[in-house]
């Protein structure tokens, strides 16, 4: 059984990108520099190392298709973005999300994510919790927001495992608009860590910390 950096074990998985003695799997696609994409895309790198100090390597697999890469650009902003829901709880979400897909390239940007917009050191070692999916209701968080993860853990195993009383729960703590925020974070993580382990994407490092990445 491989235990991750992050605390997050999986048989036979070590989330650090590599098993013992194992090399790393290569990219099933290509990622693109900047030197082969369109202008527009160009323009979105350049604006993903001024503002991360590096272009995360999904964009650089995303920009095969350009106006895919620039769509999922415009969506990330109002998903991750603060709203009804506070940012690092959304980076949370993700980063929970992520580990229950075993997600190697997700866990590593929304675990470090989470931290830079808030979240605290208890706050993510709860959900590095070796022996159970369901650490978070261990840690230091309120009724709330422990609610929102259980419901993320529900849209997990299918949108229809939220039947009316799942629905009433999450309802008691969250008002329509931090529903549909959190719905939407929840889903869109079931869509990127697929998209990303399918396709093999190396986990991005952070400048100056190689440990870490950034999505």
């Amino acid at each position: 059984m491989g235990i991750n950096r992050y605390g997050l074990t999986f048989a036979g998985t070590d989330f650090g990108g590599v098993m013992a003695a194992a090399a790393p799997l290569e990219a099933r696609v290509a990622l693109l520099d900047g030197s082969q994409v369109s202008t527009e895309v160009a323009a979105l790198y350049d604006a993903l190392l001024a503002d991360r100090g590096v272009v995360p390597n999904m964009f650089k697999a995303l920009a095969n298709v350009p106006p895919l890469a620039l769509g999922i650009t415009a969506l990330l902003k109002p998903l991750m973005g603060e709203g009804a829901l506070q940012g690092w709880y959304k980076e949370l979400i993700a980063t929970y999300v992520a580990s229950l897909n075993r997600c190697e390239y997700c866990v590593s940007a929304h675990r470090y994510l989470a931290q830079k917009r808030g979240a605290s050191f208890g706050q993510i070692a709860s959900l590095e919790d070796k022996s159970r999916e369901d650490g978070f209701e261990f840690g230091p968080f309120t009724e709330k927001e422990k609610a929102g993860f259980r419901y993320a853990a529900l849209l997990h195993t299918s949108g229809h495992a939220v039947n009316e009383a799942a629905f009433d729960a999450v309802r008691a703590h969250f008002n329509p608009r931090e529903i549909v925020e959190l719905t939407a974070v929840a889903a869109a993580f079931e869509f990127f860590s697929r998209l990303n382990s399918a396709l093999r994407i190396p986990v991005t490092p952070i400048p100056g910390n190689a440990t870490h990445s950034t999505d």
